[in-house]
């Protein structure tokens, strides 16, 4: 008889992820929009602040798993951490919006002013044109980019330029301009508002810090609890369901953001609101359906039932070792030799657990680049309205969503190295095509349309690659130690997403805003060739039941 997956337990399991999507899916679109609107920051600054809950993460993370690890609380290991942690997000991000009100008002009168005048007043338009031709002429690229402005360069004259205006049939307004109109009108709400109250700034950051150590102490927890009650060879499969639930609490969270935006594009209270309403909700649930200790008693039994423990892992893996340096019965039943195998064995499964890491490492450098910019491509860049932002965003992650279960079977058939690697492949064609197909003078429903069809490729090979990394690097840890290499699996995750949204954001003021593709197919690229050389972690055939286990079932 085959080991089979709890798909009801893993269910009831997968709402701690939920919530934490809940969270996270709203914090990565909602954030970037209100630091640029409320402070009018650079792409670096903004992406300096939105990396700072995963510079917290990259001692938090492995801290709080390991303590997990030694709990002993009658609710379980990871229970109480769960609960306590989402209580204390909960109440404090109510914070973050309220905290911004005041300067998100002022901002908009000078914001709105700005772009009216941009539209209505020519003499205005052109000063301000001329001021950016200038600009970049000199060398400064504060305003347009040296790659953007080498293309005006040989496309119009400076005259034809400083002339243009916003809705100019050719679209040289959008490719040449807006990016440097945007750029000037962040700089006179930095200059006018954020400058006179910086204190406003720094509470701000406080709030963010004390939400996002909240947040901190039960994500290790949270995502070990999946391992500590499914037996290893089904763990690719649960991880799909696992992500499957989280996807539920990110699409509970994008329905949040996109109504709110459609009542009121700056209703952020209304939103972070709703959300801390729906994480209660969720964590209710969790409450109410999660049983730790029993869980975990039933699968320590199915593993006991089927001989499946973490020695034996080892012990395999030994075995294939020996098979594949053709040492023999003889050879093998030599303790020296035996000590020796061990010890390369040992070596072996280490450098590969540092070659998952570091190309988990460099796959979130890429596709975090992206997604922490993303809300501001799509309003900024693409021209969209935070709503339709939203729709763009929804389209693709329900689309995308559609490939969990598949996903998880897929491991099953090819194995997780293979599937991780289709899915890194999958994320650099979409960045790639986004980056030399996406025109800044299309029209705004053109650019969209094309932007969610690519996007929906990268939205696809984060599910494969997301479903089938952490089981591949707790296949490589025991049955104690599972919230430490929880820990590990996420200090590579939140390391590169500390710095990677300043780098993107450097990109983005520096080179050009289609740039941050270019980088982020390249950082990809670099992970498919770093997986490639792993050699341990992938899934094992399911065992099934020992023979006499089997007669007994049908006594």
């Amino acid at each position: 008889m085959n080991l089979k997956l709890d798909y009801k337990k893993t269910i009831k399991v997968g709402f701690a992820f939920a919530i934490i999507q809940c969270f996270w899916v709203v914090y990565d679109y909602v954030i970037p929009l209100l630091i640029d609107n409320a402070f009018g920051l650079s792409n670096a600054m903004r992406g300096l602040i939105m990396g700072l809950d995963n510079l917290l993460a990259l001692f938090m993370l492995p801290l709080f798993g390991k303590i997990s690890d030694s709990c002993k609380s009658k609710y379980g290991r990871r229970t109480p951490f769960i609960v306590l942690g989402t209580l204390a997000a909960i109440v404090l991000m109510i914070f973050i919006p309220v905290t911004t009100a005041s300067q998100l008002k002022e901002a908009n009168v000078i914001r709105n002013d700005l772009e009216t005048r941009f539209v209505e007043d020519a003499a205005f338009r052109q000063e301000k044109l001329t001021e950016f031709y200038d600009d970049a002429e000199s060398g400064e690229n504060k305003y347009i980019s040296k790659i953007v402005f080498d293309e005006l360069s040989g496309k119009i004259s400076k005259e034809e330029f400083v002339n243009l205006t916003t809705d100019d049939e050719a679209g040289y307004f959008n490719r040449f301009a807006k990016d440097g109109m945007n750029r000037y009108i962040n700089d006179q709400v930095y200059n006018q508002v954020t400058k006179q109250h910086s204190v406003r700034l720094v509470f701000f950051i406080l709030i963010l810090f004390l939400v996002l150590v909240a947040m901190g102490t039960y994500r290790s927890p949270a995502v070990a609890l999946m391992p500590d009650v499914t037996p290893k060879p089904l763990r690719s499969q649960a991880n799909a369901i696992i992500n499957l639930a989280g996807g539920v609490g990110g699409a509970i969270a994008t329905i949040t953001y996109m109504v709110g935006f459609l009542i009121n594009e700056n209703g952020y209270v209304g939103i972070y609101i709703a959300n801390a309403l729906s994480m209660g909700i969720l964590l209710l649930c969790f409450i109410k359906l999660v049983n730790e200790p029993k869980m975990v008693d039933e699968c320590r039994r199915i593993c006991e039932e089927y001989g499946i423990t973490d020695e034996d892992d080892e012990a395999v893996d030994l075995r294939e070792q020996e098979a594949e340096d053709g040492v023999t019965a003889d050879k093998a039943a030599d303790e020296t030799v035996l000590s020796a195998e061990k010890q390369k064995l040992k070596k072996s499964k280490t450098i590969s657990f540092l070659l998952i890491l570091a190309s988990i490492f460099m796959w979130f450098m890429g596709y975090n680049a992206v997604s922490s910019n993303l809300s501001i491509y799509i309003v900024n860049v693409l021209g969209c309205t935070p709503f339709i932002g939203t729709v763009v965003s929804a389209a693709s992650m329900a689309v995308s969503a559609v490939a969990f279960i598949p996903v998880g079977m897929l491991a099953v058939k090819i194995g997780r190295k293979k599937s991780i690697m289709l899915g890194l492949l999958f994320a650099t064609v979409s960045f790639v095509c986004v980056f030399l197909f996406i025109k800044p003078q299309w029209g705004i429903s053109v650019k969209a349309i094309m932007f969610a069809l690519f996007y929906l490729i990268a939205g696809f090979g984060l599910i494969v690659v997301n479903v089938n990394t952490f089981p591949m690097v707790v296949e490589l840890s025991s049955a104690k130690d599972v919230g430490k290499y929880t820990g590990y699996y996420y200090m590579a995750t939140m390391s590169a997403q500390a710095i990677t949204p300043y780098i993107g954001g450097l990109f983005m003021d520096h080179l050009s805003n289609r740039s941050l593709f270019a980088y982020s197919a390249v950082c990809v690229i670099i992970s498919i060739v770093l997986m490639a050389l792993v050699k341990h972690g992938d899934s094992k055939p399911l065992p099934k039941k020992k023979v006499y286990e089997m007669m007994e079932d049908v006594d």
